[in-house]
């Protein structure tokens, strides 16, 4: 019966792990959008004032009506983008989602450890339920300080994660980064 419940509780902390690992990367998806798409507004502001700086000047030496009316309608635009970014800023959500993906990356180590405990058969049922009560309550802390994700950083994270295989290694990756001693596959 013990093993049973071992098997119950390990399929949990499965589940748990897996959505954990989502979490990570959809964080890291998310501050990775903001950060682009900040830098985009950024060239954008840089681009139309200058612009606004030529029609500008282009009054005192041309045509003063056309160049005027269109610094008018960039300089619109230039304080639209500048109002948007005053209220919303872009740097500062993306690193509170940085944050939160750190903070969920030593979660799902820890999971993953105990996980790898589990299978290897060293830890008491009682030890299990307390750790995973433990790693719950420090999710729910991440959970609740961390800015809302999207779909859009959902769909990059899930296909990181499925096709581009983001945190799978094969032997070869792994036997790269360690002494000999501690190679799989010895040549």
């Amino acid at each position: 019966m013990t093993t049973e419940k071992i098997n119950v509780l390990e399929g949990q902390l499965r589940e748990c792990y897996g959505r954990v690992v989502y979490s990570h990367k959809t964080h890291e998806k998310c501050a990775d959008i903001l950060l682009e798409r900040q830098g985009c507004i950024k060239f954008w502001q840089i681009v139309i004032s200058a612009v606004v700086t030529g029609g500008i000047v282009s009054t005192f030496f041309g045509s003063k009506e056309v160049g005027a009316g269109i610094s008018a309608l960039l300089s619109a635009g230039l304080l639209a983008l500048n109002a948007y970014t005053k209220d919303y800023d872009l740097g500062e959500i993306a690193q509170k989602h940085r944050q939160a993906g750190s903070d969920l990356w030593i979660i799902r180590e820890k999971y993953l450890s105990l996980l790898t405990d589990i299978r290897v058969g060293d830890v008491a049922i009682e030890l299990i339920r307390s750790k995973r009560d433990a790693l719950l309550d420090e999710l729910h802390a991440v959970y609740v300080g961390a800015p809302s994700t999207n779909f859009e950083a959902y769909s990059k994270a899930q296909n990181a994660l499925k096709n581009l295989e983001d945190m799978t290694f094969s032997d070869q990756e792994i036997d790269a980064f360690l002494p000999k001693e501690l190679k799989r596959i010895q040549v």
